[in-house]
């Protein structure tokens, strides 16, 4: 037998809000187990009812695929797989302000496949409906995702499909820059690329340095995710969120100045083995708003620079024909 391997705290998975916000508190919010077929997993979770006055919650299981290239669950059920697989309390009653450790295990079939199995166990104020698959509603219920490895010879495969800032653009006036890849997965099992962007200079000099997976985010089998990485200033300021004018434009261009050609260079590791996925991608950054400012300066003193000069050779020249 096999116990839990490792836990990683990630995200609370919510839908609905039959119950009130901060009502229910489950964690951990991921678990990351791995057995051998055959063998029965134990691990255990933490429910805390924050209402007031005592409440039933009750327990449910769904697995869940990739939903698009959004990384989001899309449940299908528990027909079959490991939201079978799981057995826990049906239901469990909290006083409030009470914690409480639920107990679970996960008995793997004995001719189960080596690879990936994704599910999620839920807790809500209501018992379990049976449901046709799909994105379904399923009232208010707060999950724990699964995620179980079936030890063996799990193939990897996977990698970049394209690298790229949004919409391809190319020009830039000012950060922020958004990027993004998508990468898809082969193999048996799901993937976490990670790894970093760097972001070279005209001068090949490094200009920033971005996690190409700052969340960690997983690429389940047969699919492919859509990540996005923004590079943007320290201080976005409080008009990010609206269409700037143009001196603020210029402004923001001065404030953290930014011109020429630009290469992001993408480097990722995936997979037990370390596999390596790389691309880059090139643009421009055109500070033109500031430019133009700058320019007309320029202009302006060579035209007030001018005057002056043909002022001070004629007063010269007047000087002269004095003598």
């Amino acid at each position: 037998m096999r116990y839990l391997s490792y836990i990683i705290p990630a995200f609370i998975l919510s839908l609905c809000f039959a119950i009130p916000a901060h009502a229910l508190t489950v964690s951990p919010a991921k678990v990351e187990i791995t057995g051998d077929p055959g063998t029965t997993l134990q691990g255990e979770v933490e429910i805390f009812n924050e209402q007031e006055g005592s409440r039933t919650f009750y327990s449910t299981a769904e697995n869940f695929e990739p939903n698009g290239d959004s990384g989001a669950p899309y449940f299908v059920g528990a027909k079959d797989g490991l939201a079978t697989w799981i057995s826990t309390e049906e239901s469990v009653t909290l006083e409030s302000g009470e914690h409480r450790k639920i107990p679970f295990s996960i008995q793997i079939p004995e001719n189960t496949e080596p690879g990936g199995y994704f599910a999620a166990m839920f807790w809500g104020s209501r018992p379990s409906s049976s449901q046709e698959g799909g994105e379904v509603s399923i009232g208010g219920k707060i999950g724990v995702l699964v995620l179980l490895r079936v030890s063996g010879d799990v193939p990897e495969s996977g990698g970049l499909i394209d690298f790229q800032t949004v919409g391809n653009q190319r020009f830039f006036s000012k950060l922020p820059v958004t990027m993004t890849y998508r990468f898809n997965n082969t193999g048996g099992d799901r993937i976490v690329p990670l790894g970093d962007i760097k972001i070279k200079n005209t001068f090949r000099l490094n200009a920033e340095t971005l996690p190409a997976n700052k969340n960690e985010g997983s690429i389940l089998p047969n699919s492919t995710r859509k990540f996005e990485i923004v590079w943007a200033p320290d201080e976005m300021g409080e008009l990010a969120d609206t269409e700037p004018g143009f001196l603020s434009t210029a402004k923001e261009q001065l404030r953290d100045f930014h011109f020429g050609w630009y290469t992001a260079k993408m480097n990722v590791t995936f997979g037990i083995t370390n596999q390596v996925a790389s691309d880059a991608y090139h643009f421009f950054i055109i500070p033109w708003h500031l430019l133009s400012i700058l320019l007309a300066l320029f202009v302006l003193l060579a035209l007030v620079g001018r005057v002056v000069l043909r002022k001070y050779n004629a007063h010269i020249i007047s000087q002269a024909k004095m003598k």
